[in-house]
């Protein structure tokens, strides 16, 4: 006898649902996973850092941050437990606006949270209108259990890569794995590709 049954597809998707990467299944909730305790950040000790291949830094306070131009980027996401979250609706500001003036020649990034959490990606994928750092969710300030104050978010990758807390960003010219990647994760992660571990 087999172990699943004939027929068996996994769990359902609603009728008319938005197609889903391979192995995913929908949520209405939005779960809380994180790697250790969670951060609280006070506003008035929050900064962002970045800092370039030649070790050039640039911070953004908490009042400056807020004072850049928001956009409301409404997004799928999709975690590598295999849970999806359609039409997430968030408020934030682009990398495109935050490193518009940062003179770089690297190609990598390792994103940095409060708590010490880190993850790597393709400078490319924070480009393009593709990442963000938000600060709101669902029309709320963001809470900390989902990254508030602010979290990096990279709709088009698994959510790991989606650093809660964010803290800084290292550009780099060479890719260096983050938390997860280290212990056996993909390094770049793209659900359509189920890039969930080494190897796939």
């Amino acid at each position: 006898m087999g172990i699943v049954s004939p027929g068996f597809r996994g769990r359902r998707r609603p009728a008319g649902a938005t197609e889903l990467p391979p192995g995913q299944y929908l949520t209405e909730d939005f779960p809380v996973l994180s790697a250790g305790p969670t951060p609280r950040v006070p506003l008035d000790r929050w900064e962002l850092l970045v800092t370039t291949e030649t070790d050039q830094q640039y911070r953004w306070t908490w009042s400056e941050l807020m004072s850049l131009p928001t956009e409301s980027p409404v997004v799928d996401l999709h975690c590598v437990t295999k849970w999806s979250k359609l039409a997430t609706a968030w408020e934030g500001v682009s990398l495109d606006a935050l490193l518009g003036g940062v003179e770089t020649a690297a190609e990598y990034a390792l994103v940095s949270s409060y708590g010490g959490y880190t993850t790597n990606l393709p400078l490319a994928d924070l480009l393009d209108g593709r990442a963000w750092i938000a600060f709101r969710y669902d029309g709320r300030d963001l809470v900390p259990e989902h990254g508030g104050p602010a979290r990096l978010l990279v709709p088009h990758l698994y959510l790991w890569k989606s650093a809660k807390w964010v803290r800084g960003i290292r550009l780099l010219v060479r890719d260096r794995p983050g938390f997860w990647e280290t212990a056996g994760y993909h390094d770049y992660g793209d659900p359509w590709r189920e890039q969930r571990y080494q190897g796939d």
